[in-house]
């Protein structure tokens, strides 16, 4: 009797793999399909974005038919994270590719003193990663998860309210440094923009302010008042503007002592728009892990990572701050006094506890907001 040899196997899809090195002159698009030595290079160098999108899909669509890949076909189109935000992942989705948003910073280079760099090399280098993670080793880069149109537009709001924030401070320091160059140590009270017009500051000897440097505090005052104007209107409508889901997450944080409005619905703008799988998934999103360097003899602490978004870390020590004030019966409060007691404690040491309960503060607040977990010795404000 002689054996049947049978060959039963599920052919497996073909993947084109795409990456874009992105600049304000050209995009260098680099495409490899695993089954050719070199990759194909291309450029597209259109003044207009949407025409140069297309250019770069029909890079695409021309190397598919030219390479006569068979179906069905996996495209998969990767960038690096940065000017350009998010707008061709999601033009990219809508035309029926896979489109990857991947962390610079997240990919390997060379340690030689001198390597070279060009587009060309780069886009070589975005290709080969992409492969890899591909064939599945997620390791090669890290990828960024895309929000929706929605919650990034709604991010707008809050950090427009900062920057408007700071720049009436800016204004008020910079009126009263003018001030004090003539000896005006005068308070910046709301009728400062009166008193000026009528003639009522003055310099040290009581003699009138020159009169270039009242212009140029009237300019001041003016783009002063503007800014504050513009803060106050931003505020009052600023929560109206939120979907109705996420004035209540909003409503949900501030019910928390040492949570007020503002820091809650910017936690909850920048940070809790997204899903989280575990408590090691928020503090990596927030860079707030520590970065431990051990290698032979060398023991060092790096510090945090300080990856994710910069302004959710710096809210989260504000945060943790406050936490301590208006929670001191918490068990975060309580954890943070017991390791900084005793007198060989600086405050840097104070500083690097806090980062910790940062930390732990975060996490806290992912699963009061998912499960409804009260922190752990917490109290709620009065109804």
């Amino acid at each position: 009797m002689e054996s049947t040899l049978i060959t039963d196997f599920t052919p497996e899809m073909t993947t084109l793999a795409v990456a874009f090195e992105l600049s304000k002159a050209s995009w260098k698009i680099g495409l490899h399909d695993s089954k050719r030595e070199h990759p194909a290079m291309h450029t597209v160098a259109d003044e207009a974005a949407q025409k140069r999108l297309e250019q770069a899909v029909a890079v695409i669509e021309e190397t598919k038919q030219k390479w006569g890949l068979a179906q069905p076909l996996r495209v998969v189109v990767m960038y690096e994270a940065g000017q350009d935000g998010f707008w061709i992942a999601r033009a990219l989705i809508q035309l029926g590719y896979e489109a990857l948003v991947i962390d610079p910073a997240s990919i390997p280079v060379e340690r030689h003193a001198r390597r070279a760099k060009t587009d060309r090399l780069d886009t070589i280098k975005l290709l080969t990663c992409l492969r890899a993670w591909l064939r599945g080793e997620r390791d090669r880069m890290h990828v960024i998860r895309i929000p929706e149109s929605a919650a990034e537009a709604q991010r707008q709001l809050v950090r427009d309210r900062g920057e408007l924030q700071k720049e009436c401070g800016q204004h008020r320091d910079r009126i009263r440094k003018l001030l004090r160059t003539v000896g005006c140590w005068d308070s910046m009270d709301s009728h400062f923009a009166r008193r000026l017009a009528d003639g009522d500051v003055r310099c040290h000897d009581g003699s009138a302010l020159a009169p270039e440097l009242q212009q140029r505090l009237r300019r001041e005052s003016v783009r002063m008042e503007l800014a504050e104007q513009q803060l106050l209107a931003l505020e009052k409508a600023l929560v109206k503007q939120l979907p109705e889901s996420t004035q209540e997450r909003i409503a949900t944080l501030t019910r928390l002592k040492a949570i007020g409005k503002v820091g809650a619905m910017r936690i909850v703008l920048e940070l809790f728009w997204r899903d989280f799988d575990n408590r090691r998934q928020v503090g990596s999103c927030v860079g707030l892990v520590p970065q431990p360097y051990d290698s032979g003899e060398s023991h060092i602490d790096q510090g945090i990572s300080k990856q994710g978004n910069r302004r959710v870390r710096a809210l989260l020590v504000e945060m943790a701050w406050m936490w301590l004030r208006y929670q001191p019966e918490s068990a975060l409060t309580r954890w943070f006094d017991k390791r900084t007691q005793g007198s060989g404690l600086n405050k840097r040491a104070r500083r690097i506890a806090i980062i910790a309960v940062a930390r732990r503060l975060v996490i806290a607040l992912w699963r009061y907001l998912k499960d409804g977990v009260i922190p752990d010795g917490a109290t709620l404000k009065a109804a």
